[in-house]
């Protein structure tokens, strides 16, 4: 999928997998049919870079936000964000009221309201609450924090999370906009961060540590230590028993590798290190049933370990380059892989042998995906593409 001519900064499948929505800095949003890869709507009405874009839970709406809306005397005014209907891409809402740019957007998963975040490097973030019917303003949450880079609603709907600059990560009452948590690391960059299956928890990777914490008193409830480089990567398991990160070099000249733990998300013991790459570990996630993991790292390899013995079971090798991105299919068979070396790779999750390579990026594939029923692959490139390729083997992964 090629459109948008300068750069593509956001995308998103729809709830069903059949469409994409991407935006980026042509100040277009387009939506692709994620079967044939046509380009079925272009939506038009941003004049600055669209900085994300997102669909709601039921697939009827889009809703994109822009850095600017337009220039004015002495700089640019406020970004805005705008809601279109998805089937025939009519603008129906254009919310203003931001006093910065526009940095990220999401609907409630009722679909009733729309959470945006904003900020620059040098102001005070705002998360706001819009009315997803009216376009209101219902409430403006303001934290001492910077540029607010990203929001999001809890699963049940009644909190927001939002993640900014310098650290820190703030809970809200969706409804009341009272903040609730603010979990700080005014030295520490967050790096990651993770809801719990259920809702109850929140993970963060900072530094060399995960905290765990009680998604509705705010409260650190376990604190990982171990990992002897920066945590660049965590995640719950499908059943949120386990939390599994991934770390990268202590520091540039180190001669340590990167490695994998995984903890017992109740107690905080650790109980696995996984060991065997010898370079920093970029990506790491659990198969769906949760007796596996795979890691990615700039080792230029893709490992899989048993999730209970901590036994690396395979080692897939191919990549010319470092692995930043990989992840099971949604059946636990396949595994993805995006890599430096422009091209995306698919391996059978049981022998670890390559089946399909993807070659069409012209630079470095940062985000790598299986569709929900996972007979397609998305991914995200510096080449300012996103391409939807034919996951089966017998189609010869046909770019769409």
């Amino acid at each position: 999928l090629q459109g948008d001519s300068v750069s593509v900064e956001s995308v998103s499948f729809s709830p069903d997998g059949t469409r994409i929505v991407s935006g980026g800095y042509g100040g277009t949003v387009q939506v692709w049919d994620a079967a044939t890869g046509q380009e079925t709507l272009t939506l038009k009405g941003h004049t600055f870079e669209v900085s994300s874009v997102s669909f709601s839970l039921d697939g009827t709406r889009i809703v994109s936000g822009t850095k600017y809306s337009h220039l004015k005397p002495g700089g640019f005014a406020p970004g805005e964000v705008k809601v279109w209907d998805a089937a025939t891409g009519q603008e129906t809402l254009t919310l203003k009221g931001h006093s910065g740019a526009v940095l990220s957007v999401a609907f409630s998963p009722d679909g009733t309201r729309i959470v945006s975040g904003s900020g620059e490097f040098n102001k005070p973030g705002e998360v706001k609450v819009w009315d997803a019917a009216t376009g209101q303003a219902t409430l403006t949450l303001l934290g001492r924090t910077r540029a607010v880079n990203s929001v999001r609603f809890s699963p049940d709907g009644t909190r927001i999370v939002s993640g900014g600059y310098r650290g820190t990560v703030k809970a809200w009452d969706a409804a009341t906009g009272q903040e609730t948590l603010t979990f700080c690391r005014t030295t520490i960059y967050v790096a990651s961060v993770s809801f719990s299956p259920d809702g109850t928890r929140i993970a963060t990777g900072s530094g060399r540590a995960v905290t765990v914490w009680d998604a509705t008193t705010g409260q650190e409830t376990l604190t990982l230590y171990g990992p002897t480089g920066r945590v660049s990567s965590v995640s719950f398991s499908r059943d949120g028993t386990r939390i599994a990160g991934g770390t990268g070099r202590p520091n540039p000249m180190s001669v340590l590798a990167g490695e994998v733990k995984v903890w017992d998300a109740a107690t905080g013991q650790e109980t696995l290190t996984l060991k065997g790459h010898s370079d920093g570990v970029n990506s790491v996630g659990f198969s769906r049933d949760g007796t596996r993991i795979v890691s990615g790292s700039t080792d230029k390899t893709v490992k899989v370990w048993d999730a209970t013995t901590g036994q690396e079971t395979l080692t897939l090798k191919g990549h010319t380059s470092s692995v930043t991105s990989v992840s099971f299919s949604p059946d636990g068979t396949r595994i993805v892989s995006g890599s430096d070396d422009k091209t995306v790779k698919v391996w059978d999750a049981a022998t670890g042998q390559e089946t399909l390579t993807l070659k069409g990026h012209t630079n470095a594939v940062n985000s790598v995906g299986f569709s929900p029923d996972g007979m397609r692959i998305v991914s995200g490139s510096d080449d300012k593409t996103v391409k939807v390729w034919d996951a089966t083997p017998r189609n010869a992964a046909s770019e769409k």
